[in-house]
């Protein structure tokens, strides 16, 4: 019985570990999000450093897109003020570090 709580349980890791939020938008391909974009550091409290971070619904799940590139640190001093703007967003997604990083191709608000 112990041998199978221990083999469980080692599954049970596994499985967690091999789980990817990358599959919210497709690593690696050109996506769009919508959502809402605030700074990381000034409006949400998460980074010690200023960036461009637009959460957005993905498949029910709220998912934190970090935001990188040149587009993004133009759009930046529109949101760092510690306000949040609706935004569309295209890019290509990777994840880095545990995070979803969006490098950002175009970046639009929504009116």
């Amino acid at each position: 019985m112990k041998k199978l709580k221990i083999a469980l349980a080692l599954f049970a890791g596994i499985a967690l570990t091999s789980m990817n939020t990358t599959a919210f938008a497709a690593e690696g391909k050109e996506t769009t999000i919508t959502g809402e974009a605030s700074c990381a550091k000034c409006a949400l409290h998460t980074s010690e450093k200023c960036q461009t971070v637009v959460k957005a619904t993905v498949d029910g799940k709220e998912v934190s897109f970090y935001l990188t590139g040149k587009e993004a640190k133009a759009f930046h001093e529109k949101i760092c003020s510690g306000t949040s703007e609706k935004v569309t967003v295209t890019g290509t997604v990777k994840e880095k570090g545990g995070k979803q990083m969006l490098a950002a191709t175009k970046i639009e608000e929504v009116k």
